[in-house]
């Protein structure tokens, strides 16, 4: 890690774990939080993968990763990375920005015409809080890149299994800001993933730090659960599985910011998703039935991880696009492309 990620790690990890220090597990709830907003507004995070010609603070997503594990490491309730992506695309496509938090819709229905919307956007992270979102619509001369007003749609709240907003939104011919799709457009599904690994990346970290903490501090036959042996050996094994996250999650975003990132985004994704099995289950099993309880903040961790994994693509979805890829590619090639791939430092093997 640079000096910079390290000094980006530090502030967040102050500034998020001085939030989730003042959280009471019992009634923490998923709503936007509006004064944690402003102070991330206020370290101009919301513009770090927005270039420094159009505003931004011109980062990339090497940058992004520490502020995507940061999320997922203090269950912080902002769409920060949705605004993240968001604002980077409204810039590529010459749209004014709103401001205050944006969301992305990145399941729709309905088409764009004469900038006017007719369809729904389901599935929006804090869809009814937000001050816009942000989608690539189908009009009559391609796709489009959009920004929809919330106070103009009709709104289904949903969240998932976690509390997280993930709601519903229906246009009837609502007034959008639109622009012909820049080509990042194409890789919007792909760097959502990226970063909601990153989250899964914090969130699992998190769920083995406070397995750590209660082994080592819960007496059972007279000492501690981390005395034992099996104990031992379900840590060790969670922590393997985290490394293993972070060191994936962390190629993938430094070959992100190098060009084509498919393949290291889906091999990061699919194995956060398979470790978010062993790491979930092996935390409640240490904690035992304590750990389903709304007083002990784990379930704040397991919860999203479960939603997660299910988000922005299943173990499926992962698995059947690098099979796909592979075999268009040749048997001959599967090989050479493997060993061809760029290291979590971005220097070629």
């Amino acid at each position: 890690m640079s000096e910079e990620h390290a000094l980006l790690a530090d502030t967040l990890e102050r500034l998020f774990g001085d939030a989730f220090g003042r959280l009471d597990p019992k009634t923490a709830r998923c709503d936007l939080d509006g004064a944690l907003w402003k102070q991330v507004e206020e370290l101009g995070l919301p513009l770090l993968l927005v270039p420094e010609s159009t505003g931004g603070v011109g980062g990339g997503f090497e940058e992004a990763q520490p502020v995507a594990r940061a999320l997922g490491r203090f269950a912080v309730p902002l769409p920060l990375c949705e605004t993240l992506l968001a604002a980077r695309l409204l810039a590529a496509a010459g749209i004014e920005r709103p401001a205050g938090a944006l969301s992305l819709a990145l399941r729709s229905e309905g088409s764009l015409a004469e900038d006017r919307f007719d369809g729904t956007l389901d599935a929006v992270p804090w869809g009814a809080e937000v001050a816009g979102v942000v989608a690539v619509l189908p009009g009559r001369a391609g796709p489009c890149a959009a920004l929809l007003s919330p106070a103009a749609a009709a709104i289904e709240r949903r969240p998932n299994l976690a509390g997280e907003p993930r709601d519903r939104l229906r246009f009837a011919g609502a007034r959008a800001t639109s622009a012909p799709a820049p080509a990042d457009a194409a890789t919007l599904f792909d760097h959502a993933a990226l970063l909601r690994t990153g989250q899964i990346a914090g969130a699992l970290a998190a769920a083995l730090e406070r397995s750590i903490a209660h082994a080592s501090s819960r007496v059972q036959f007279g000492r501690t659960l981390s005395r034992f042996q099996a104990v031992q050996q379900q840590l060790a094994v969670m922590g393997e599985e985290v490394l293993a996250v972070d060191c994936a999650a962390a190629a993938a975003f430094a070959k992100a910011d190098r060009g084509e990132a498919a393949f290291e985004i889906a091999c990061a994704r699919l194995r956060a998703n398979l470790a978010i099995e062993i790491v979930a289950a092996g935390a409640h099993q240490i904690h035992g039935a304590i750990g389903f309880t709304r007083e002990q903040d784990l379930r704040l961790f397991t919860q999203r991880l479960l939603a997660w994994r299910s988000e922005l693509g299943n173990d499926r979805h992962w698995a059947a696009r690098l099979g796909r890829d592979v075999v268009a590619r040749g048997p001959e090639a599967f090989w050479p492309d493997l060993t061809d791939r760029a290291d979590a430092t971005g220097a070629a093997r």
